[in-house]
C-alpha cells in the first residue's frame, strides 16, 4: 500500500519537473534554440498543425533558425504563423526557406525573463509540495483504516520528504543554469 503511494508521488513530482523544464525551454535566452517554435501553430490546409509537423526546423547558428517546409505552397503560411505567434521574432523568407534571426536582448529584458523562469520554478516547487501533502494524507488514511502501522507511515513519510526535497534541490538547479544560459551576452 504505502509503496504504491510513494511511487505514485514520486511519479507526479517528475511530472512536475518535466512540464517546468517545458516551460520554461519556451523562454528566449538569445541563442537560437528549434524550442522557440515549438508553440507555433500552421495553417495547414484549414487545420492549425503544429510547425515542426509541418517543416523541418535547424539551427544555423547561434542567431539564426533556418525552417524548411516540406511543402513550398507553406512559405507564407509559415511566415504568418511565427507573426502571429508574437514571440518577437522577424522571419526572413526567400520564397523556399524561411530564417528566422535571433535579436540579443537587453539587460532589463534578460532580468525580467530571470524573475519569470524563478516564478515558473516557485510553482513547480508549489506543486511538488501539494503532491507530498497528497502522499502524507494518504499514508494518514490508510494508517486509519488499520492497513498500516504508525511506524511504517512515519518510514514512508520520510521517503517522500526525501523524494520532495531532492525534486525541490532539481528545480533549484534548473533555475540556476537557465538564470546563467539568460545572463551570458
Amino acid at each position: 500500500m504505502n509503496n504504491a503511494i510513494i511511487k505514485d508521488a514520486k511519479s507526479r513530482m517528475d511530472k512536475s519537473i518535466e512540464a517546468f523544464r517545458l516551460e520554461i525551454s519556451k523562454i528566449r535566452t538569445g541563442k537560437a534554440t528549434t524550442a522557440l517554435l515549438d508553440g507555433v501553430k500552421v495553417d495547414y490546409y484549414g487545420n492549425l498543425t503544429p510547425l515542426n509537423q509541418t517543416a523541418n526546423i535547424s539551427v544555423l547558428d547561434s542567431h539564426t533558425l533556418s525552417i524548411t517546409p516540406w511543402d513550398k505552397s507553406l512559405v507564407q503560411a509559415i511566415d504568418k504563423a511565427i507573426l502571429a505567434a508574437n514571440l518577437g521574432l522577424n522571419p526572413v523568407n526567400d520564397g523556399t526557406n524561411i530564417k528566422v534571426p535571433i535579436p540579443p536582448l537587453n539587460e532589463e529584458r534578460r532580468k525580467d525573463l530571470v524573475k519569470l523562469v524563478k516564478k515558473f520554478g516557485e510553482d513547480a516547487k508549489i506543486a511538488i509540495r501539494n503532491v507530498r501533502r497528497d502522499a502524507n494524507d494518504h499514508l494518514k488514511k490508510a494508517e486509519k483504516d488499520k492497513e498500516l502501522s504508525e511506524d511504517l507511515r512515519h518510514d514512508a513519510e520520510a521517503d517522500v520528504q526525501k523524494y520532495t526535497d531532492d525534486h525541490i534541490k532539481k528545480i533549484d538547479e534548473i533555475i540556476k543554469h537557465k538564470e546563467a544560459e539568460i545572463m551570458e551576452v
